[in-house]
């Protein structure tokens, strides 16, 4: 501490010191650092700093073209949905269409097959009546000759007289 006060009260200017060969040995000593850190130290920290950026570089352009493929996929995608809710439309109105068109021919196959019933109904009930007609004529002509027998007094077993005498009573007119 002494030497400090000795040094700063010989010196009238602290910016240039006594002794002059310190300082030009300080200035060379500083000149041969800084000459090899200039060599050796700033081209690998420049070339450090250089793959950074270029890292860094290709980073933000995959993620720039991942952002363009993502965005590209994401408009495939709403394509791909609008086709498809444009065919479920498409294919709704066809279902709508065809189940209109099913249930008219199966209305009219029902009107068709409620037709034929009811003219086989007809034609069994026609039938049934024709058979019921001549059972009950066959019937009545029995129990007429049989009953005619009786009021005439002679038998009407004769086949031929039998029906003159059945259609006799039976014809109008």
């Amino acid at each position: 501490m002494s030497y400090l006060l000795a040094a700063s009260s010989s010196s009238p200017n602290p910016l240039f010191p006594p002794n002059w060969k310190e300082m030009i040995v300080g200035g060379i000593a500083f000149l041969i650092v800084f000459g090899m850190l200039w060599k050796i130290l700033l081209p690998r920290i420049m070339s450090t700093l250089n793959e950074r950026t270029d890292q860094i570089e290709g980073r933000l352009r995959r993620a720039a073209e991942a952002q363009a493929e993502a965005d590209q996929l994401r408009e495939q995608y709403q394509a791909q949905l609008a086709r498809a809710q444009h065919e479920a439309a498409l294919v709704r109105e066809q279902s709508r269409v065809e189940g209109a068109a099913i249930i008219a021919e199966m209305r009219e196959q029902a009107q068709a097959e409620a037709r034929r019933i009811t003219e086989a109904a007809r034609a069994q009930i026609e039938a049934d009546r024709q058979h019921a007609f001549s059972s009950l004529r066959a019937g009545i002509g029995t129990l007429s000759v049989q009953l005619a027998s009786k009021i005439v007094g002679e038998s009407l077993e004769d086949e031929a007289r039998q029906g003159r005498v059945v259609n006799r009573f039976l014809t109008p007119g």
